[in-house]
């Protein structure tokens, strides 16, 4: 636990750039001023933090498919039994979508996009830093951490992007009081094992996309209970 306070680098690896760009500034001055290949290499190693496009655009279109089947159960429910007749496949489709509200489904692809994808690759990277050995004690450690950091953490950030899209800030504690917990404690049930085989089985950079596929299920509950 001790290193997770300090580690190898703060979260989205600053801290290394920040440590990377100090000691080749020290050896510059060490050597004359002159920057050696060494330093150059530091230098690129330590170029700051990058945005993860792949894992953004991955999290982005897992998310908005999670809404859009969300949307699409709940007019199957309300209208099953107005809907066009099942030999027709063109017809029903064409009325579950006439109604399918795009402006949600916008802001459950870009809180994918700009916070779920960037955010918990930053998240995995800085565990692993930490924790590098694959033992079962850091395994459990992950898994942990993920469950009482970075799930009350995402459940926070959507409720209240969802909030500040619609013009409701003032509702959130609200909000929080009436579905934060319930929301959390189903989703122990779902993300613990998921979290178990994401770290245990899954190589950090198809992280993101591992755990954006099991949001299909997640991004559905968490759409379903946006929407009350």
């Amino acid at each position: 636990m001790g290193s997770l306070s300090g580690g190898n680098g703060g979260l989205w690896g600053m801290g290394f750039f920040h440590s990377q760009e100090w000691n080749s500034g020290r050896r510059r001055r060490s050597n004359g001023g002159k920057s050696s290949n060494s330093d150059s290499v530091d230098a690129n190693s330590g170029a700051g933090y990058r945005f993860p496009l792949k894992q953004a655009m991955t999290a982005s279109s897992l998310a908005l498919t999670g809404d859009t089947i969300a949307q699409l159960r709940d007019r199957w429910l309300k209208n099953k039994d107005n809907l066009p007749d099942p030999s027709h496949p063109k017809d029903m489709i064409g009325a579950l979508l006439s109604e399918h509200d795009w402006l949600r489904s916008i802001r459950m692809a870009s809180y994918g996009f700009l916070l779920y994808g960037p955010g918990t690759y930053a998240w995995y990277s800085y565990l692993d830093r930490c924790m590098p050995k694959q033992s079962v004690e850091n395994v459990m450690m992950k898994v942990l951490l993920n469950q009482i950091v970075l799930g009350p953490s995402v459940i926070a950030v959507i409720f209240a992007w969802n909030n500040l899209w619609l013009g409701k800030l003032s509702e959130l504690p609200n909000k929080y009081q009436k579905d934060a917990l319930p929301t959390l404690l189903f989703g122990f049930r779902f993300w613990i094992p998921v979290s178990i085989l994401n770290f245990w089985a899954i190589p950090l950079q198809a992280r993101v996309a591992f755990m954006s596929m099991a949001s299909i299920f997640w991004n559905f509950c968490l759409s379903a209970t946006m929407s009350k």
